[in-house]
């Protein structure tokens, strides 16, 4: 069964193991959450459970949030998802899960937001290469060929300049490396999406079949 919490993403940092290993790590801070909703297939037609992370000002929630919050006894949050194959039995409204629904050694999937990077050319977005940039040369940074002349117009998906960053993307089989109850933090190997303050979500990864 999935187990999963909401955090933020502090930064990256590196620490050693026992044996003298460094182990590069990203830093995740997950105050508790509150259990705002608990789905069934007989009220809603699906199982999940519904997680809220982060208080939100009351003068930017509107009614129905409230009204929400209030179901959970909490206050509104600013950022609210679910998740789905879980184990209905061990939640409840109102209750909160903490860091600890993890362990070090633990392999979890984490998705995030990716830093937007704007308008971007082929180059930095696709990691194309470029032309000459001298000895007369007129192609430097563009596309290069648009595809053949027959069908008169260009394919969809060819990698072109746009807009690059700003996806949702979930990086799987992260390693916990170590879980940290005091000062609510989950420290990942690796790298995770978004830049720091941003949302993630965790979640365990599905065993290999």
């Amino acid at each position: 069964m999935t187990k999963g919490i909401l955090g933020k993403k502090v930064g990256m940092t590196q620490i050693f193991t026992e044996n003298g290993e460094l182990i590069p790590v990203t830093v995740i801070e997950a105050t508790p959450n509150v259990v705002m909703q608990v789905k069934t297939v007989e009220t809603d037609g699906y199982e999940a459970v519904q997680l809220g992370f982060q208080d939100q000002r009351e003068i930017l929630s509107n009614k129905p949030a409230k009204g929400h919050a209030v179901k959970a006894n909490t206050t509104p949050k600013r950022f609210i998802r679910e998740f789905k194959d879980v184990e209905l039995g061990e939640f409840e409204v109102g209750n909160e899960v903490k860091v600890d629904v993890f362990q070090a050694g633990d392999i979890v999937n984490v998705t995030g937001t990716t830093k937007g990077k704007g308008y971007q050319g082929v180059i930095k977005r696709h990691g194309q290469a470029r032309g000459p940039m001298s000895h007369g040369s007129r192609y430097h940074r563009r596309p290069g060929s648009m595809g053949p002349v027959d069908p008169n117009r260009v394919f969809k998906n060819k990698k072109l300049a746009g807009q690059m960053g700003g996806d949702r993307v979930t990086i799987k089989n992260l390693e916990v490396v170590r879980v940290d109850l005091d000062r609510n933090v989950i420290l990942v190997k690796g790298n995770v999406p978004g830049s720091k303050k941003s949302l993630v979500q965790i979640q365990s990864a599905k065993a290999a079949k």
